[in-house]
């Protein structure tokens, strides 16, 4: 199994586009394909903050559907997804710009992408388990006991990574750095947490290197566990990444 699995999107199409060129994906039938039949892989959160949130969907479902890759949601993923269902969430922490692009679009064009976007969010695992039990995909990582189950704490360590309840300074969740105590076998690979590089910590990867906060758009190359990246086009925020 040869994947290259991207890191947080957040609406970042353009970069998304040049890192699937630098990565050898061709367009030509609408969706990114690899001559050496390698498939992408998403850690969730392809939309808010950035510009193109609907493109990157549209581009993520289509790849879905024709089987040429592997999508697990994230926490903006399950924040957009009920808000297609007609759920009151707050709109804000990004939302609020990819509401903005869906209410820009025509009643029928609003209709089609929050159903294609119900249908990937339904049809897709938690988190994935590939290449036979070697390499875990999750959103904000997963811990070793929590491999092979489903539940609630699951769904919420998956989602928001391992949070103590409590509030930073800034208004983030705290949360403990669960990739320090990881041990186990499988490779895990998520995103999250934005960092400045690719973090390799154990037998765990964090690729969320924060193109929407003006570094850069990653993918690790799966199993070489090479690092492939492409420079944001947005302006660099400091105080969102985690040294």
């Amino acid at each position: 199994m040869k994947l290259d699995i991207i890191g947080d999107i957040h609406g970042c199409f353009h970069e998304f586009y040049q890192l699937t060129n630098k990565l050898g994906y061709n367009w030509d039938s609408g969706v990114p394909v690899h001559s050496m039949n390698r498939r992408l892989a998403f850690v969730g959160d392809l939309t808010d903050r950035g510009p193109e949130s609907l493109k990157v969907v549209e581009a993520v479902v289509k790849i879905i559907k024709s089987e040429h890759g592997y999508y697990v949601p994230g926490n903006h993923c399950n924040k957009l997804y009920r808000f297609f269902l007609g759920n009151k969430v707050q709109h804000k922490h990004g939302l609020e710009t990819t509401v903005a692009e869906f209410n820009a679009l025509s009643q029928a064009n609003r209709k089609k992408i929050s159903a294609d976007f119900i249908h990937l969010y339904e049809s897709s695992p938690l988190y994935h388990v590939l290449d036979e039990g070697r390499l875990v995909i999750a959103h904000a990582g997963i811990r070793q006991d929590y491999i092979g189950k489903q539940g609630k704490k699951i769904k919420t360590f998956v989602l928001y990574g391992d949070i103590t309840g409590k509030t930073l300074e800034n208004g983030r969740p705290e949360r403990r750095d669960w990739a320090l105590e990881y041990k186990g076998e499988p490779l895990i690979v998520y995103g999250h947490t934005p960092v400045k590089e690719a973090r390799f910590v154990g037998n765990t990867v964090n690729i969320d290197t924060g193109s929407v906060f003006g570094n850069k758009l990653s993918a690790l190359r799966y199993p070489e566990k090479e690092v492939v990246s492409v420079p944001s086009s947005l302006p660099f925020d400091e105080s969102r990444f985690r040294e």
